[in-house]
């Protein structure tokens, strides 16, 4: 690498996913070059909703999940780790305990960041390093305890919320059984609707460009295009109709979890993405978009453009 690159690693703890990202910044050009990326599942949040508590096992799996992270990063050359962790942490009561846990196990220190940090993060590092975005434009990040919408400019956000609503967080409040009953399914409806109704007034004016990141529609998009197995490339800029996810959500709200895994969704996200789903379905339908454009950048992105900058500062 030049002198003047430096190769981070941002890592996004979620409540489901534990996402990497290893990148060599390049202050002098303002680039940011992808090295490698990595996602696991660690269900970090799971219960979390009903019990504010992380759990044993959840702990046990994001530490084994980190320490690999760790391990990588160490091979790859990397200068500086960096980890924000988001609504599991947030919920959570024992999230102090949690954080001085992984940094015993792991030496990475985990910032527990705000919703409303989180979702401007996920607005920049969703567009990082493409050109000619049409403005304002949206952002949408169905993530697995929340779900934020965030409107704005390449230069700043306009609007932003973060609502309590996700893939696990509907799924544990809502699903008993897969597929789950007219009633449950009703509903969890309403309750995004709810959510939906109170938040989405101010983001009528960036409905024209829309672009969804994270696991959810990244997987929704696999799905739609026909794909046993997750091709970032190929789901990168994939343009996801709104009637294309209505008619999944019409198949998945009848299927049971093997069937859901059959179709490429890997198990610890099969059980929840029925829910996933249905989320993006209401806010398409609320907000009147006729498709979203897959982005699979997002939060580690807008964390990697931040050091960027910091970077440049410094320079």
């Amino acid at each position: 690498m030049p002198a003047t690159t430096e190769r981070i690693a941002c890592i996004d703890v979620g409540t489901n996913t534990a996402l990497l990202l290893v990148a060599d910044l390049e202050p002098a050009t303002g680039r940011i070059v992808t090295a490698d990326h990595r996602q696991t599942i660690v269900r970090l949040g799971e219960k979390v909703d009903e019990r504010r508590i992380i759990r044993p096992e959840a702990l046990e799996r994001l530490t084994t999940c980190l320490a690999t992270y760790r391990d990588l990063c160490g091979e790859l050359g990397v200068k500086r780790i960096i980890a924000a962790g988001t609504s599991a942490l947030r919920d959570a009561a024992n999230r102090d305990e949690i954080i001085e846990r992984v940094r015993s196990a792991t030496g990475i220190e985990i910032r527990c960041i705000s919703g409303e940090e989180e979702a401007a993060l996920t607005f920049f590092g969703a567009v990082a390093g493409l050109e000619s975005v049409p403005e304002p434009f949206s952002v949408i990040d169905i993530g697995g305890g929340s779900t934020e919408i965030i409107m704005g400019t390449a230069e700043k956000v306009e609007s932003a919320v973060s609502m309590n609503i996700g893939s696990v967080r509907m799924t544990e409040r809502f699903c008993t059984a897969l597929p789950p009953s007219a009633e449950e399914f009703e509903a969890a409806k309403q309750e995004i609707d709810r959510n939906l109704a109170k938040s989405l007034p101010p983001f009528f004016a960036g409905r024209q460009q829309v672009f969804g990141v994270a696991g959810t529609v990244t997987t929704i998009a696999q799905v739609c295009m026909g794909d046993m197995e997750f091709d970032a490339a190929k789901v990168q800029g994939y343009r996801l109709e709104y009637s294309a996810v209505h008619e999944l959500l019409d198949r998945l709200r009848a299927m049971r979890l093997d069937e859901i895994v059959a179709l490429g969704i890997p198990e610890g996200r099969a059980d929840v993405f029925t829910m996933g789903t249905l989320i993006l379905r209401q806010f398409m339908r609320m907000l009147g978009v006729g498709a979203v454009t897959v982005s699979i950048q997002g939060l580690r992105y807008g964390m990697a453009q931040q050091e960027l900058q910091r970077l440049r500062n410094r320079n």
